[in-house]
């Protein structure tokens, strides 16, 4: 009888430790690992947080960003023709940026695109509604847009996202163009955007002359997060209306990054441009974020 009492006391101890077993196995073999945020095709992946860009004008005034998606390139005449149908630009090519496109626009393809490929659209556009809150007596289109906040449909990014991912984000380096000190590494900008580099004294008809352009996406260097020509190449506009101590909110929307007829300075980081919401030019595009 102790034989088979022992016997049995046996048996139950190693089918504990066997049914114990794979729990243990598991908990070793998944440990609780970081999630890695993967961009959607022809994104970058933001990670949010505070301006450590010493050039921003954002730099040590608590302003904070939460993650974001921002486009990798500016939208291009290829992208653009894809959703909207035709081609504005006036320098031609697939993967040229496109341009003289105005703010409405650009909101007008964000949804139309959204809507294509499944997504729920960021904006709310009444076409036939004057927005009551543009001043501006020179726009003469003035649709009432709103947002929907937390949707994954494309839009333009806020100004402060534009200036915090121009600057680097979290990988920021400082420099006082997107992603360099040295303009010619990033920018496409009136003396380089044609057939000769122009010295002395910026000229319309000296570029002109020069065949100054727009340039392919992707042409120079990329920044800290790996997008390209946030310096240069075109205007890029943001979503906000534009305000500071002389300009009241509701007269013009935000531009940044400057362009291929723009001075060196308008592609520094931290240059803020303005223009009415319905204006258009050749040095005048945009890149798209997206919702998470």
């Amino acid at each position: 009888m102790r034989k088979l009492l022992i016997l049995m006391a046996i048996v139950l101890i190693a089918s504990a430790c066997t049914q114990r077993q794979p729990n243990s196995q598991k908990a070793h073999s998944n440990p609780k690992a970081p999630i890695n945020q993967k961009a959607p095709e022809g994104f970058v992946f933001v990670k949010g947080g505070t301006f450590i860009d010493t050039q921003s004008n954002l730099y040590g005034k608590n302003a904070n960003i939460t993650d974001f998606y921002i486009g990798k390139y500016e939208v291009t005449q290829k992208d653009w023709t894809e959703v909207m149908g035709s081609n504005p630009s006036k320098f031609k090519g697939s993967n040229l940026p496109v341009e003289t496109v105005n703010w409405y626009d650009c909101v007008d393809y964000c949804n139309k695109r959204s809507i294509k490929e499944g997504l729920k659209p960021y904006y709310n556009i009444e076409k036939n509604k004057k927005d009551s809150t543009n001043k501006n007596n020179i726009d003469s289109i003035k649709w009432t847009v709103t947002i929907n906040a937390g949707t994954n449909g494309y839009r333009l990014p806020t100004e402060a996202e534009w200036e915090y991912a121009a600057g680097g984000g979290q990988l920021s380096k400082s420099y006082t163009y997107s992603g360099s000190n040295n303009i010619d590494d990033v920018a496409w900008y009136w003396q380089n955007a044609g057939d000769k580099r122009l010295a002395g004294y910026w000229s319309w008809p000296v570029l002109v002359a020069n065949k100054d352009k727009t340039r392919p996406v992707g042409g120079k260097k990329p920044n800290e997060l790996g997008l390209y020509d946030m310096s240069g190449n075109v205007r890029e506009w943001c979503e906000d209306w534009y305000e500071d101590d002389k300009i009241a909110i509701g007269f013009v929307r935000v531009w940044r990054g400057g362009g291929w007829m723009g001075a060196d300075i308008s592609c520094k980081s931290s240059f803020r441009g303005n223009f009415e919401a319905s204006g258009k030019g050749s040095d005048q595009g945009f890149r798209v974020c997206r919702g998470m």
